[in-house]
């Protein structure tokens, strides 16, 4: 990869220094606090010097470890680290809350009101509406991007592009 000072970087050389630092990852010379910081400090650069810091304390892949590298995948069917968490929880709670809900109802020697309804229900139905909705999408993922452009517009509908390097201007004083 050539790498030339001062030069702005894409997005797909970012991606492909993701795609690096998720191989690091894999081989174990990260862990996964210090994999999540490096992937936010990579989608914060704006130039090819930057992205190369990086990756200067770690070994150069190989060719072929290059080629094994993890793609992005852009079919639906796998869901994000942290809605796989969510739903542990969810799943969890709703167990556990259905463990008491029969216990209370064995003790009582009838079933009594189904109030674990109140539990399972509205946070399966947020859960399943943020899975469909992509309500919070991968940093970096076009969904991520439009987010973050409705975001802007809102903050500031009338602005078009700004250079984030440029000095503000402030009102001259007489």
């Amino acid at each position: 990869m050539d790498i030339t000072p001062g030069t702005r970087a894409s997005d797909a050389e970012r991606n492909a220094i993701v795609a690096q630092l998720s191989t690091h990852l894999a081989d174990g010379r990260l862990d996964l606090n210090e994999y999540d910081l490096r992937v936010a400090k990579v989608y914060a650069t704006t130039t090819r010097d930057e992205l190369a810091v990086v990756l200067s304390d770690l070994p150069a892949l190989t060719k072929q470890q290059q080629t094994d590298a993890p793609v992005e995948r852009k079919s639906g069917t796998r869901f994000p680290v942290w809605q796989r968490i969510e739903a542990g929880s969810w799943l969890g709670v709703s167990v556990i809350v259905l463990v008491i809900w029969g216990l209370i109802s064995l003790t009582a020697g009838e079933l009594t009101y189904f109030w674990p309804m109140w539990v399972i229900g509205p946070w399966g139905a947020v859960l399943v509406f943020r899975v469909i909705t992509g309500w919070e999408a991968t940093p970096g993922t076009q969904t991520h991007l439009r987010q973050l452009q409705k975001q802007m517009k809102h903050l500031d509908p009338h602005a078009t592009h700004r250079d984030p390097h440029a000095k503000p201007i402030t009102p001259q004083q007489p």
